[in-house]
């Protein structure tokens, strides 16, 4: 389904990816894993076309991407949950929803979706004319997710979906991602809990200053000596 070959980032002369090459499969829940600084958020930055790269090439299912503006790659179907959540504050629940479905036309079915997200996070339905700054860490969360699910994606990027929540909302975000992925949608998720992605995922790479050091699937990544001592240590 996505392919990168050879991709190369760059900010100014600081070269932040060197030439990753990756597969993600459909169906397939993926994990990219590392260190602060080691290129995963400018990887999903590359696939959802706000960075263009400088070197190699981007495929979404059979068409070259690389070049692509992020509104046609969101209309191929990728959609991207950022870290930090990044929710439009003043704006209530169903708007920041709105902005989700913002491609889309179909009227009937945009309905259909939004009782379907309320239904699926019930505490956003309590709270739908709620200005999202208002919401807490968790329920930004949430509404984030809901929010990129609006636009019916193939394909669904995370970044960092755990960051800075709450220990009850970040199991809770874990299972929402394995339904995601168990309910037909690719998922390619970035991650610092690295014991938590690998646990989850059918495959994982590991991304150390800018390249691709190791992948395998999560319970190779979790048996390996290196990972081990380096991701998982206490």
């Amino acid at each position: 389904m996505l392919e990168l070959r050879d991709l190369v980032c760059r900010y100014g002369k600081v070269t932040a990816v060197k030439g990753l090459s990756l597969k993600v499969e459909r169906g397939q829940l993926v994990a990219l894993i590392g260190t602060n600084g080691a290129g995963k958020t400018t990887t999903l930055k590359a696939i959802s076309g706000l960075l263009p790269p400088s070197g190699g090439s981007i495929w979404f299912d059979g068409v070259d991407i690389t070049r692509a503006s992020a509104r046609k790659i969101l209309s191929l179907g990728i959609a991207q949950c950022p870290e930090g959540r990044h929710v439009f504050p003043y704006m209530t629940v169903t708007e920041n929803l709105e902005m989700g479905c913002y491609l889309r036309t179909d009227k009937q079915e945009i309905a259909a979706d939004f009782e379907r997200m309320f239904e699926q996070f019930p505490r956003l339905a309590e709270r739908r004319l709620q200005p999202a700054g208002t919401l807490s860490g968790g329920e930004q969360q949430m509404l984030a997710i809901a929010r990129a699910l609006m636009s019916r994606p193939k394909l669904m990027l995370f970044d960092e979906p755990s960051l800075g929540l709450a220990p009850n909302f970040v199991e809770r975000t874990f299972d929402i991602i394995t339904n995601i992925r168990a309910n037909g949608t690719t998922v390619l998720m970035v991650e610092q809990n690295a014991l938590a992605a690998l646990e989850m995922c059918d495959h994982a790479y590991l991304l150390e200053s800018g390249s691709l050091a190791l992948s395998g699937s999560g319970a190779e990544l979790i048996d390996n000596p290196h990972v081990r001592s380096a991701y998982l240590a206490g």
